[in-house]
């Protein structure tokens, strides 16, 4: 398995590691609960240098991001982020992905660890602009530090500005305890909080001066699910579109084309009868991906991700169904090795939260 530049640091702390997308991964340092609290409370130190970065630059960068993105990738300016996804010709989903704009031509986008192969694969395959596309995913580290204290604790370690001026979704660089870094605001908690891109080799020397509560893929899991955001993998793939699983509002149709841009548009004329729908369990019982989801007799989906939400103190999760319509409150059983466990259909996000 892959291991990130900081694997020495994880196991001086005593990690309890994971294999996750090829990875030999920290999965909690102390206990998930622990650890998302403090994310919830103070902040929480994340290494995701497993992520892909891929850099695409040079003439026809413009054109080819564009092209390969499902959102109008033409709408961003220097120093913004735009959430997208990656679509095949069908309309599944190769990617969910984010796009970082440095300047004309020049674009570095964020993918999934357990993808980099099959996006590099993706976007070389698809590159008929003469764009120049390079994989940075093994020169880059990424440290992330997210929570309602982010700022307070970041700010002291960025001399030049203070952190709470950037917007988010945008990005800036500049030195943090003194090691050059791009620094994003984004996150996939729900909370403020921010991206620290730097060198593979100062990755050691950023993690220890920033410091903070240490939090593995454990916790990262509970609280992007508390969030209302999705994984890929889990709750879609290559095989699912971005209207199955809640995410049209990050397909821009007008004035552009763009790969799976026709396969799209028949899916909506046709109508989607697959809906990611979030829901909590009543009982203590916990719903894990898999699990057949019934209404009444009737098996309509199935569970996508599931997990026990340490803020709500119950069972949350993600699950495809099979309907025309998702009312909030309807009652629904999971099934749980044979025997079915209530639940009910809610909004998500499950936890209110502010970026």
């Amino acid at each position: 398995m892959k291991r990130t530049p900081l694997y020495e640091v994880h196991r001086n702390l005593n990690a309890k590691f994971t294999e996750f997308g090829g990875w030999e991964m920290p999965l909690q340092y102390s206990s998930i609960v622990t650890e998302h609290l403090a994310v919830r409370s103070i902040a929480g130190l994340f290494d995701l240098s497993h992520m892909g970065e891929i850099e695409v630059s040079g003439q026809g960068a413009d054109e080819l991001v564009q092209k390969l993105s499902t959102n109008d990738v033409s709408r961003l300016s220097d120093g913004r982020v735009l959430y997208t996804l990656f679509c095949n010709e069908t309309g599944g989903i190769v990617d969910d992905l984010l796009v970082y704009r440095h300047a004309d031509n020049h674009y570095m986008l964020v993918v999934n660890a357990a993808n980099i192969e099959k996006d590099l694969a993706w976007v070389e395959t698809c590159n008929d602009t003469g764009a120049e596309v390079k994989d940075m995913s093994e020169d880059m580290a990424l440290i992330a530090l997210q929570g309602p204290k982010a700022i307070d604790l970041l700010n002291p370690f960025v001399p030049e500005r203070d952190v709470s001026e950037i917007p988010y979704f945008r990005f800036t660089t500049g030195d943090v305890a003194g090691v050059p870094t791009a620094i994003s605001r984004t996150g996939y908690t729900g909370e403020v909080g921010f991206e620290l891109y730097v060198p593979a080799a100062y990755a050691e020397r950023l993690w220890t001066a920033v410091g903070g509560q240490p939090v593995g893929l454990g916790a990262r899991d509970t609280l992007r699910l508390e969030a209302g955001l999705r994984l890929y993998g889990m709750d879609m793939n290559d095989d699912t579109n971005p209207f199955e699983v809640g995410l049209g509002r990050f397909v821009k149709f007008k004035n552009r084309q763009f790969i799976g841009k026709s396969a799209l548009l028949a899916h909506k004329r046709k109508g989607i009868t697959k809906h990611i729908i979030g829901f909590q369990m009543l009982d203590r019982a916990v719903a894990r991906a898999g699990y057949a989801i019934y209404q009444g007799d009737e098996r309509i989906g199935s569970v996508t991700s599931g997990t026990p939400s340490p803020s709500l103190k119950c069972s949350i999760g993600f699950a495809s169904i099979e309907s025309q319509a998702v009312p909030e409150n309807e009652k629904i059983d999971v099934e749980i090795r044979g025997k079915l466990h209530p639940a009910i259909i809610v909004e998500v996000p499950f936890v209110s939260i502010g970026t």
